[in-house]
């Protein structure tokens, strides 16, 4: 029996799981602790692997940001933009065949907009086009330069992270560029500037190099000299590398690589020495050995070249021939080289939850997703919109938050645009720029998913201060009509669309006079329609500015039940910095009128409001105090009651002293120097007040706050007086008294217009 136990002993020392089993319940503890250990172990395994994972997909999402421009290219009319894009989409394969802009092919350039646009010399809408470089990824975006169009060009600005500034070697720095150069400034794009045309006659780089310098306030330098200027023009040596290249083949497509001519060696020493100078007043690094007179290798140069025009302190500048085909190549090394990718930029969005605070977005593909749609198209499969991915991820299918709506979408596809197709993609990461189909909304929304409330661009849009009656001339047009206006007011939150309630005509409201042209223009190109518009009308209002009692009864006995109402009270001006335009107040003690009829009488006086005695504008910042009334048992209603108060408002208008408000714009004008005099002689015509007047470089900034109604036709009347140089933005600053001069004639005009009726 003791040697059956033995053995039996020995069989389960050599099993030890089971030994380990058939232990004493003392040693349960130190069991639990082993199991914890080991699951600590596989969680720290697991997690190191996560984390190999993150990283990897971080570093993968890195690289993926740093191989991505997404640029502009802007310039004045005629200076080259159209020619030089065609060549850009050319040489990175976008396009497999050249067509000038004024060709004999009659195809016209790939990027040739609506003949709006050329006609008038400005772009209206932004647009995208995508391209490869040498492994890079650059999104080229159209950028609209009028003033006019405000919200659109602060959109398009948005997106951009780098610019190329074009400028004509033979008309040198034009109106316009200094109007664009202004633009990217306000918004703080590095750039880069190219001088085109260097095969003309009259060609000058270093006249246009220093213009920019003068006039631009640039911090530049050439980073390339010319080979040869107009007939004789070659090809270009570049001062980092020290290498001549020319570019040979039918369409310069093949950049030749070259020692620098032996008698170009003083020339390219000189302007090397320049460009080292210029970029070490920017850059420490590079003044550090440039003081100690070691060598500057290409290496170096380039890195400190690239971390002041980042840091927009410098401004490199390349030449070249974009109609010969010489040059633009270099120019798309120099984007890759020393514009910035999107991690290097800093956006800002607007936190709705904390009354519109501003927030810094990380840029990465790990944050919470921040979208902005900055372009609409009406495609074939429905609307396309254009999205720039801020922060985080979009993927197919997600479902995604529009912030100034509220709404909850799914992404049903999403698309990278490729010339005229479509590449369908998965998903796509912060820095990129995609479009999605199949998504209601308007342009300037911004999409998250659901973990922030940002918006890009301020929700508060500023209110119309023009509008236009419209209407199509055919009858069968109508359908037409209202689906080019529904498509605007998507496009551009500015535009607004009404309706007359006397006349019944399509009311049109925008910022401007321009602005409005352009629309009626478009609905007259893209879509056919031929319409008739009104005489421009300045949005007037009406108020009072004395207390009126007002006592009305309204009675009519027509044969069966009547009508029967009777209103006492009086009206008073809202105290000023109240906030809202219309109170109403009901002070009646006891049941003089029962209470189901004094919603009726509120909305009376509502609906009177909307059209004033005076010229027929609406009435603001009234408070109507209802004190006393009367009704009937049968014949009164609440129709009744609604009559018995548009009546009472009539009846006591006159006698609070009415006055017409006309809106009054703050006006910034910015003229050469020499054009001063004249350009304030010529608001104080138009009954401007000057409110600021400061000098900036060779330009004078005159602030001023200017009635609306003396504003038409001014953009022209600026021209003419500044030979083109000045510009100026106008926004609406509030709605103030006019004279008593104005408002006699105003009325007197109603008048007329009414009688001829």
């Amino acid at each position: 029996m003791a040697m059956a136990r033995r053995s039996a002993s020995r069989l389960l020392s050599s099993f030890r799981p089971f030994s380990l089993l058939l232990q004493p319940l003392d040693d349960a503890p130190s069991l639990a602790a082993a199991a914890a250990a080991a699951s600590a172990r596989r969680a720290m395994s697991s997690a190191s692997a996560l984390r190999v994972r993150d990283e990897k997909e971080v570093a993968r999402w890195r690289d993926s940001m740093e191989r991505m421009r997404n640029i502009g290219i802007s310039a004045h009319i005629d200076s080259g933009k159209t020619t030089l894009t065609e060549r850009v989409l050319y040489y990175t394969g976008r396009i497999h065949e050249i067509h000038e802009v004024r060709g004999r092919d009659g195809v016209g350039a790939k990027m040739d907009s609506m003949d709006l646009e050329r006609e008038k010399g400005i772009t209206i809408q932004s647009a995208a086009t995508y391209c490869t470089w040498n492994g890079y990824q650059v999104n080229i975006i159209d950028t609209p330069g009028h003033v006019d169009f405000t919200i659109e060009v602060e959109r398009a600005l948005r997106v951009l992270d780098g610019a190329i500034l074009v400028l004509c070697s033979v008309g040198g720095v034009q109106s316009q560029s200094i109007t664009v150069d202004r633009q990217m400034r306000r918004y703080g794009i590095p750039r880069v500037a190219f001088i085109n045309k260097l095969d003309r006659m009259g060609a000058d780089p270093w006249k246009v190099l220093n213009q920019a310098r003068s006039k631009l306030r640039h911090h530049n330098a050439a980073v390339q000299v010319p080979i040869g200027l107009e007939e004789e023009f070659e090809g270009l040596v570049d001062l980092v590398e020290l290498k001549a290249y020319k570019f040979e083949g039918g369409s310069g497509q093949n950049v030749v690589a070259s020692d620098v001519p032996s008698n170009m060696q003083d020339l390219v020493t000189e302007k090397r020495r320049e460009l080292i100078e210029v970029v070490s007043e920017v850059d420490d690094q590079l003044a550090e050995a440039f003081l100690n007179d070691e060598p500057i290798s290409a290496s170096q140069l380039k890195a400190a070249i690239r971390r002041a025009t980042v840091a927009r302190k410098f401004i490199p500048v390349y030449m070249g021939s974009a109609f010969k085909n010489k040059g633009v190549q270099p120019l798309l090394d120099g984007v890759l080289d020393y514009l910035p990718c999107p991690v290097e930029v800093e956006n800002y969005a607007l936190d709705q939850n904390k009354s519109e605070e501003k927030v810094l977005l990380a840029g990465t593909p790990a944050g919470a997703l921040v979208a902005l749609a900055f372009k609409l198209e009406e495609g074939r499969f429905g609307q396309l919109t254009y999205l720039r991915i801020y922060d985080g991820v979009i993927r197919k299918g997600d479902f995604i938050y529009n912030v100034n709506t509220g709404k909850k979408i799914k992404v049903p596809r999403l698309v990278r645009m490729h010339s005229n197709e479509m590449e369908d993609i998965q998903e796509a990461h912060a820095g990129q720029i995609v479009a999605v189909f199949g998504v209601d909304c308007a342009s300037g929304d911004t999409f998250t998913d659901g973990a922030v409330k940002y918006t890009m661009t301020s929700m508060n849009v500023p209110e119309p201060v023009m509008s236009l009656a419209v209407s199509p001339i055919s009858k069968d047009s109508g359908g037409q009509f209202s689906k080019a206006l529904n498509r605007f007011q998507k496009e551009d939150p500015t535009f607004r669309v009404g309706l007359d309630p006397e006349s019944g005509e399509t009311i049109i409201s925008g910022m401007g006079e321009l602005h409005l042209d352009i629309y009626v223009e478009r609905i007259k190109r893209e879509y056919k329609v031929d319409a008739k518009v009104g005489k421009p009308r300045v949005n007037f209002r009406e108020t009072i500015t004395q207390r009126a009692e007002f006592d009305y009864l309204h009675k009519k006995q027509s044969g069966g039940q009547g009508q029967y109402g009777r209103v006492c009270g009086y009206i008073e001006p809202l105290p000023s910095g109240f906030d809202g335009k219309f109170e109403f107040d009901n002070m009646i003690i006891g049941q003089a009128i029962p209470s189901n009829f004094i919603p009726a009488i509120e909305k009376g006086f509502k609906e009177a409001c909307n059209s004033g005695s005076l010229i027929g504008h609406p009435v603001e910042n009234i408070r109507i105090v209802l004190t006393d009334g009367a009704s009937h048992a049968v014949d009164s209603s609440e129709l009744a009651f609604k009559l018995a108060s548009i009546y009472a408002l009539r009846q006591c208008y006159a006698a609070a002293k009415p006055v017409i408000l006309e809106p009054v714009m703050k006006v910034e004008l910015k003229v050469p120097t020499e054009f001063q005099g004249t350009v304030t002689g010529d608001m104080n015509k138009r009954k401007g007040i000057i409110v600021g007047n400061d000098q900036e470089g060779d330009d004078t900034v005159v602030v001023c706050n200017v009635p609306l109604n003396n504003m038409f036709g001014y953009s022209t009347a600026l021209r003419s007086m500044t030979q083109g140089k000045g510009e100026f933005s106008m926004e609406y600053l509030e709605h103030n008294t006019v004279p008593q001069d104005v408002q006699m004639q105003l009325v007197n005009t109603y008048k007329a217009s009414k009688g001829t009726e």
